[in-house]
């Protein structure tokens, strides 16, 4: 079964997992009735939380859960997502990317999921029995370069691949508010850049969002998390149709903002 389907998905605190006062907990939890009903044959995710300096896919068997964050409840440690590897997958990923001029890329034997893949997927696909590949993404690279590497990917999509981006919408941890807090006006503006220029089809803008969008560097002070959704943007099609799926907001500037990009033929 082919798709036509990509998405960006925001992950923001790894308390998705647990915590089920986080609206954005709720929104993945409906996945498979409310947004994508489809049981795709394999998993693609660009996480925001595995940056190298060549694209790389994991090749293992069984997928590890990494808990990559620090002082969280304990309960959070205890948590497994243990789906399958997709070796086949990755080895794809990596023919796909030679073929469309990346010359390097390399495979993890031992990497599992990170919280940017694995703690979305557990409220989406709770079973764990669909395999799951994991391509890291390039910080020392530009937004053009990851649209590139999306566009190399498109093909996957016809071979039932689901493609998705795991980052954040709005991504600064130095500026985050505690409790009930109002969100900031910087994180506003962007935040409603992006979903005007993506539903407007303005991909090259969020391509060039550095010099585009309001309080671009307040909303990412590092690239790592927004990434991810120019990947998925490029794995979509240059003429795909994009949808916000889901809104929310904590901690005053985080944007849980998720968009599906539906390819146009």
């Amino acid at each position: 079964m082919g798709l036509k389907e990509t998405f960006y998905i925001s992950h923001g605190s790894p308390m998705l997992a647990i915590d089920e006062s986080m609206e954005a907990r709720h929104f993945l939890k409906s996945w498979k009735d409310a947004i994508f009903p489809h049981r795709p044959n394999s998993i693609l995710v660009i996480s925001g939380h595995w940056e190298t300096s060549e694209p790389t896919v994991n090749t293992v068997l069984r997928n590890d859960t990494i808990h990559d964050f620090y002082g969280f409840p304990q309960p959070m440690y205890q948590l497994k997502y243990l789906a399958p590897g997709a070796p086949q997958l990755a080895k794809r990923v990596k023919e796909v990317l030679m073929a469309s001029g990346f010359s390097t890329v390399k495979e993890d034997k031992k990497r599992g999921l990170d919280h940017g893949a694995w703690v979305p997927l557990m409220l989406m696909y709770p079973e764990a029995d669909i395999p799951v590949c994991q391509l890291s993404v390039q910080t020392d690279r530009d937004a053009t370069y990851h649209y590139s590497l999306g566009r190399a990917l498109a093909p996957l999509k016809e071979e039932g691949v689901l493609i998705i981006g795991s980052g954040s919408a709005t991504h600064n941890l130095r500026s985050l508010g505690h409790g009930n807090v109002a969100t900031v006006p910087w994180a506003l503006e962007f935040d409603n850049w992006l979903k005007e220029a993506l539903l407007d089809g303005r991909y090259e803008d969020v391509n060039h969002y550095k010099v585009k969008a309001p309080h671009a560097k307040m909303a990412h002070p590092w690239p790592d998390h927004f990434y991810p959704l120019h990947v998925a943007m490029g794995a979509a099609d240059e003429n795909a149709k994009a949808k916000l799926i889901h809104h929310s907001w904590s901690n005053g500037t985080i944007s849980y903002a998720s968009y599906q990009f539906t390819a146009d033929s």
